[in-house]
């Protein structure tokens, strides 16, 4: 029979610890409660970490490679216009695969407790919205418009997390069209809503598509000057 160590390697430790820091926070994580989760013992954990920091650690770097990244990578993607370029951003935000918004508010919860974390989590904001407004940027805005847009999408979703607000995914996907309008000035033609409808399995009624659509030929003139 195999002992803890063959079984259990280092990632089981890491995504146990991710479990028990979503569910109870920070303070959790702790060896014992680690080693009763994967049913092993506490000795088993020493033959693969130096302490309880390393775990932290690893976590920390693990959200960093998840959802910072997430959020440089969809800012970054090929995108013909602004509005289907902050719909790749959009998809962080309702895809938790792309972007764990549980792990975000679990993360920015032990940063209000520790001020080393809370100093990853400023870098991690910063590194987002330098992304963010150099997606503006790339589409015709001035460095301050693209400044104060980027702020503008980064914070609200920033405060959703923090608040863990919680909505329906058919509440969400009905604001997106005027989320776009708000954020880059433009409106969301018929296609762009379809495709990025069609990436999250959603589904706009044909109510919510015309009046899209009446929204788009209503489109301001001051708001054209930033089409790409």
């Amino acid at each position: 029979m195999k002992n803890g160590r063959d079984t259990i390697n280092q990632t089981a430790w890491i995504d146990t610890a991710y479990e028990l820091l979503i569910a109870s926070g920070v303070s959790a994580v702790k060896i014992v409660p680690l080693a009763k989760k994967l049913k092993t013992s506490r000795t088993s954990f020493y033959w693969l970490f130096k302490d309880r920091e390393e775990v932290l650690t690893a976590l920390l770097q693990r959200w960093e490679r998840q959802n910072t990244q997430a959020v440089i990578e969809q800012s970054e993607k090929y995108a013909s216009s602004i509005v289907e370029a902050t719909l790749n951003v959009f998809d962080c935000w309702f895809d938790p695969a792309v972007f764990d918004s549980e792990f975000e508010y679990a993360i920015r919860s032990w940063s209000l407790q520790d001020l080393a974390v809370a100093k990853r989590v400023s870098q991690a904001d910063n590194l987002r919205l330098q992304a963010l407004r150099e997606m503006f940027i790339r589409f015709g805005y001035d460095s301050l418009e693209a400044d104060t847009r980027a702020r503008t999408v980064y914070l609200i979703q920033i405060g959703y997390i923090s608040m863990h607000t919680q909505e329906t995914q058919d509440t969400r996907i009905g604001r997106v069209a005027q989320y776009i309008n708000i954020f880059t000035g433009q409106m969301c033609a018929h296609a762009d809503l379809e495709r990025f409808a069609a990436r999250h399995r959603a589904r706009f009624t044909p109510k919510e598509m015309a009046a899209q659509q009446e929204m788009t030929d209503e489109t301001d003139i001051n708001a054209r000057h930033y089409r790409g």
